[in-house]
């Protein structure tokens, strides 16, 4: 399993692991140990929920799956074609 560095928080071999580790320990006894995490976030972007049929929403999953995208990127770009195409 994980081996103890200096630091008191393991080091893990995989993620699983430390999933584990952290299913019986509470990572708030580690917080100064973390590392800074950055990364961009695009506050100004607006997402919206549409309702979809259900025969509908399982037909366009298989086509992600097939695809190897996600459900959300393959309507996105669908929907532009279309806009594109009607504009």
């Amino acid at each position: 399993m994980a081996e103890s560095n200096s630091t008191g928080l393991p080091s893990f071999n995989s993620t699983q692991e430390l999933v584990e580790f952290f299913d019986t320990h509470d990572m708030g006894e580690f917080w100064t140990e973390m590392p800074e995490a950055y990364f961009d976030v695009d506050i100004k972007g607006k997402q919206y929920l549409i309702s979809v049929d259900e025969s509908l929403m399982s037909k366009l999953l298989e086509i992600a799956k097939a695809q190897e995208v996600s459900i959300e990127s393959l309507v996105d770009s669908w929907l532009k074609e279309k806009v594109l195409e009607v504009s």
